[in-house]
């Protein structure tokens, strides 16, 4: 039983097709979209991709699909009370087109398919035994926390889950720890990394190893830039310089908990 874990693509569909190639190439018999293939600049693109694959599939719901979801059920913008943001504040006005926008371009088409996702799922896999996947914390798909957070403020959460290993996502940064006696796996984000160029995942089984696969990053700036996203150059020029490891572990890190 081999798993690819796939966090954060952010609809950034050449992330995501590059990332493809590697997984057929690796065999998996499952892929676990683990939260935040929403929102982004080809979110329509994105989930059909996931529709269409070989390869069978489970998704759980990240912050970004729970905004898109609140904006699509909301009576009227100002009715949204869910912005999905990490310390659970409203997003300020140049951003709150984002999950607005990537509301209108999913929907209806595609809205049964983001509602029926859950927050986790669990899977068995030898040699590792049963893991959890969730997108923030088992409990909060909101919650952020990197390898520099304190063990202690950890383990009320990580403790009494019944399973070997944790995957989840969120903060876009990569990192294999144990809390306890939970080893907790970041798979990064496809999409957007923090610290470095292309995309990153997971390959799970036997063990879990870290990946990181380079694609054409100029080319997807393209891509991007060609879409009316309404972030569409801050994310196409973020591809070719991310966010510096440095500058995003103090910030996740001095919110976390």
């Amino acid at each position: 039983m081999r798993v690819a874990a796939l966090c954060d693509i952010h609809a950034n569909l050449p992330a995501f097709e590059a990332v493809l190639e590697e997984v057929r190439a690796a065999q998996v018999d499952l892929i676990v979209f683990g939260g935040d293939v929403l929102p982004g600049p080809m979110p329509r693109e994105t989930l059909s991709r996931i529709l269409n694959l070989d390869t069978p599939s489970k998704c759980i719901h990240g912050n970004g699909e729970l905004g898109v979801l609140a904006h699509i059920n909301a009576p009227d913008p100002s009715a949204v009370t869910y912005w999905g943001t990490t310390s659970g504040a409203i997003l300020p006005e140049p951003l709150r087109e984002i999950p607005r926008w990537t509301a209108r371009q999913v929907a209806p088409d595609f809205t049964h398919m983001l509602a029926s996702w859950p927050k986790t799922v669990r899977v068995e896999v030898p040699g590792l035994g049963e893991i959890l996947f969730c997108h923030g914390t088992p409990t909060s798909e909101t919650d952020a926390f990197t390898r520099l957070t304190p063990e202690d403020v950890l383990l009320p959460v990580f403790d009494g889950l019944g399973v070997s290993v944790v995957v989840c996502g969120h903060t876009h940064m990569q990192f294999d720890r144990m809390i306890g006696t939970t080893r907790v796996v970041n798979a990064g984000s496809v999409g957007m990394p923090f610290g470095r160029t292309g995309a990153d995942w997971l390959l799970i089984g036997p063990d879990v190893e870290l990946r990181n696969t380079s694609y054409d990053l100029a080319q997807a700036g393209e891509r991007i830039r060609e879409t009316s996203y309404p972030q569409a150059i801050e994310l196409a020029t973020s591809l070719l310089q991310p966010p510096s490891e440095t500058q995003m572990l103090e910030l996740f890190t001095r919110i976390s908990f």
